[in-house]
């Protein structure tokens, strides 16, 4: 199971680096800051995870592999960013694949140490979600987890898939790679049909209010 957790993380790395240094491009960062975009998104919820478990120092900074992969994404991004642009929603596919990987390699990772079921599964869901808001942070942009779509619960589904598959005792690979499914095929879905979590019913607020809070 440690071969494969490494395994998805690095995909992940590469794809979640993938997502944050096209973000950055669009926003026309230079290079530094394209790259510092491509670590910081695909770094962020595997540290997270790593502290929270107790594997210290986190991969992301002890092993190589990790910087060599997001440094690579950027630099691919960075210098062939004509061509990425013409996918279409490039960022959103980038980021429902990371999500996907990272969910899954996450709950794997805690089951390793040993977490309870529920706390493995939530633990794989803030791995897969931490790198985009870091990332949507960076770019003063709000993080896609607090909209109104299903980002988190994707994460979650995808993540309890493994959970549920290792309390069966069921081969490891094949439900990894069903949870991915799962998750990245409700991401997509999310954004193609608008599937999205109730939101707070608030008064609504005069757009030509200065100040913001002039109710009608």
């Amino acid at each position: 199971m440690k071969t494969l957790v490494l395994t998805l993380d690095l995909i992940g790395t590469f794809v979640f680096a993938l997502s944050g240094a096209t973000a950055g491009a669009r926003r026309r960062l230079d290079i530094f800051g394209v790259l510092v975009l491509s670590f910081v998104a695909a770094n962020s919820g595997g540290i997270v995870r790593d502290v929270l478990i107790g594997a210290t120092p986190p991969a992301a900074i002890s092993d190589w592999r990790y910087l060599a992969v997001s440094m690579l994404a950027g630099v691919a991004i960075f210098f062939w960013y004509p061509v990425i642009q013409r996918m279409h929603n490039a960022v959103l596919w980038f980021d429902a694949a990371g999500l996907a990987l990272f969910c899954v390699a996450g709950a794997q990772k805690a089951l390793v140490f040993g977490l309870e079921p529920i706390m493995a599964a939530l633990l794989g869901m803030l791995t897969g979600i931490g790198g985009g808001v870091a990332r949507d942070v960076l770019l003063s942009n709000v993080p896609a987890v607090f909209r109104s779509d299903i980002y988190a619960v994707a994460a979650l589904a995808g993540a309890s898939v493994v959970v549920i598959g290792d309390a069966l005792q069921l081969p490891t690979t094949p439900t990894a790679l069903a949870g991915a499914a799962l998750c990245f095929g409700l991401r997509l879905a999310a954004i193609r049909y608008g599937w999205h979590l109730p939101t707070a019913r608030t008064p609504e607020v005069d757009e030509n209010d200065g100040a913001g809070n002039q109710e009608r």
